[in-house]
Order: structure tokens, then sequence, then C-alpha cells
């Protein structure tokens, strides 16, 4: 059996690849730069843009009977064009926010996005499996650049709570989705094993990383101009809504346990793992 991971280069991509070769499984990864893709070398690499159906052929599909889908632009047709190749089994990965939970996912940017690609995957056939994990705990490498300058964080929002998961327990569960048929049909919720204050989050930050670090707390707006050059405004009020939102009720863990039979990863775990991003700059 060969599996087709696209996004393989990515953060959970990779994490995937490597999870499902250590089980054994043939893996054929999808990236539109493969002289780039640094994968291992029992992965076979081809090149396709998931947007493009004039690169999705043979090279991308033959063999393949269940692919891992990530959250591209332009996926839908991939998707349209998988499906057209006889490939009928999908893992996707999603968000939280598409399950609409709290008000404030709808009509969201990450609702509406990745709404559209559940759609176009379940529209097609009725072997598929949905990842919709909260928030990544890769979203905290926004706070790299002050850690490695020695700054103090400025955030806004500090008492309120998430559970930020690591990217390789969502690349575990889609491998066990992958490998099973037990989870067909079925959208399963995932965080990170603990709600946690921002405050605490910088500290479990700085556990992982063997440093203390200190945090100011930022208006909402402060916050919002700050990002205004970088980010688009619809993201920014999804964020600040989210924030807002979790100082009085705080995210709801849903560990990957029930799905890999593991313990989900902390944060103070993901920061070791992720203390390279961290890493002071040199003195020049």
């Amino acid at each position: 059996m060969t599996i087709l991971v696209t996004g393989a280069t990515g953060a959970v991509g990779r994490h995937l690849v490597s999870t499902l070769l250590e089980h054994g499984s043939r893996v054929r990864a999808v990236t539109r730069a493969p002289e780039k893709a640094a994968l291992p070398p029992e992965v076979e690499v081809v090149a396709a843009d998931l947007g493009d159906p004039g690169t999705l052929g043979d090279a991308v599909f033959a063999g393949i009977d269940r692919a891992f889908v990530f959250p591209a632009d332009g996926v839908d047709r991939f998707v349209e064009a998988a499906s057209g190749a006889g490939i009928d089994r999908f893992t996707v990965l999603s968000s939280l926010a598409a399950a609409k939970e709290f008000p404030r996912d709808e009509g969201s940017a990450s609702q509406l996005h990745h709404a559209a690609i559940e759609s176009a995957v379940t529209s097609c056939t009725d072997e598929w499996t949905i990842l919709r994990p909260g928030t990544f705990a890769n979203n905290l490498l926004s706070w790299a650049w002050p850690i490695k300058n020695d700054w103090p964080i400025r955030a806004p929002y500090l008492a309120s709570a998430q559970a930020p998961i690591h990217e390789a327990d969502v690349a575990e569960a889609a491998a066990a989705t992958l490998l099973s048929t037990d989870w067909v049909g079925q959208a399963i919720p995932l965080t990170g094993p603990q709600a946690l204050t921002r405050t605490e989050q910088v500290d479990a930050i700085g556990a992982g990383i063997g440093r203390e670090l200190h945090v100011i707390e930022i208006a909402p707006e402060e916050f919002r101009a700050d990002m205004a050059q970088y980010v688009p405004e619809s993201i920014i009020t999804m964020i600040l809504d989210y924030w807002s939102d979790t100082v009085t009720e705080p995210d709801l863990p849903r560990p990957v346990t029930a799905v890999t039979g593991r313990p989900g990863r902390t944060l103070e775990q993901w920061a070791h793992d992720h203390r390279a991003d961290f890493a002071p700059v040199a003195a020049s």
C-alpha cells in the first residue's frame, strides 16, 4: 500500500511521512519543488501543484488508494482529480473552526476556508476522515523573535486560555486514520492536553528552552496596529475574537489519546523540540 501525502514538506506533513515510514508504509509525497523536499530517501517524491489539474496525472495517482489532504488553496481540484483516478479514501486536515462550535467561528476566515475543503472531499466519497485541530503550538513561533533577542513578549489577553497542539500529535493522528478503518466517516476534534493561559504558555516555553522569559500585556488595538502590515484584517479579527472568548471560556482539551493511544505532547515538550527556533541571536 502506497499512501499519498500532500503538504509533505510542511510541519505536519514531515512528521506524517516519518510516522508512516515507521509503520512500514510506502509513501509518495507531492510537492511543487522536489529538489528542495529533503525527505527521507525511502519516500517517492513527485512534482505537482495541487491547484493545477494539468500536473495531476499517473505519476501522482498510480498505485494509490488513500491520501492525506493538506488544506491548501485549490485543493478541491486535487480531490476531484484523485477521485477521478479511483482514490476514494481521504484523511483531511481541517480546523476546529469548521465545526462552528462558537458564534465567533461562523463566517470566520478559517471556518469558510476549511469548510469548503471538507465539502470538496465529503461530496465525492463516503470514505473520509476529517481532523479538526484547534490552535497549533506552532502559532507561538510568532514569539520567537523577541525571545531570541531577550526582549519581553508583547501580547493581549494574557488571562485567556488555549490548548495548543503539537504538530507531531496531529501527524500521528493522521497516520492512525490512514492505517485503520476505525475512523472512517468521523470528524475528530483535536487539541493539546491542557488549556493554559497565555502567561502560562510563556512560562511553559521558558521551561522547555531553559530560560526565564518575560511578557507585557498590551491592548487588543495595539496588537491590531502592530500586525496590520503583516496579516489580513479578517485574520487579526478572528484571532482577537478567539483570545477574547477564551478569557471566560477556556479551550476544552480534547487530546489525541483517543486516536493515537498516546498522551498528547505538552507545550513544554513542544518548546523543547523547537528550542533551535528560540535560540539567542549571536552577538555581532
